[in-house]
């Protein structure tokens, strides 16, 4: 946006949610997921984040995505232990892509 246009924004800066208070936020919207499947994609979530070369992280709302994708697809948590199914619901930019790729040959995951 333009800063002509900032400039007449009020800001309030909120601070992104720790594991814990993402998982409730995650129960709100997907109350009959398995506990399990939470914990482990929250925990694929925010190793994603910290990925240090992203263009954009994902997102609470991505999270909460992905999670439906993830219930839907019926995924074993083995599966998203291994590699990161359904990758587009969290990543939106090529060169992130790029980046997990990267990250994924450094470790040997996909």
């Amino acid at each position: 946006l333009p800063d002509a246009f900032l400039r007449r924004c009020i800001f309030h800066f909120i601070a992104f949610p720790e594991p814990e208070l993402m998982a409730r936020i995650v129960k709100v919207h997907h109350p009959l997921v398995r506990a399990s499947l939470v914990d482990e994609a929250i925990a694929r979530f925010y190793w994603l984040r910290s990925l240090p070369d992203l263009r954009k992280r994902p997102s609470t709302s991505e999270l909460i995505d992905w999670i439906g994708a993830l219930e839907r697809g019926g995924l074993d948590l083995e599966t998203i232990t291994d590699r990161v199914p359904y990758l587009g619901t969290l990543l939106k930019k090529e060169q992130d892509l790029e980046t997990l790729a990267r990250q994924a040959q450094k470790k040997g995951r996909r």
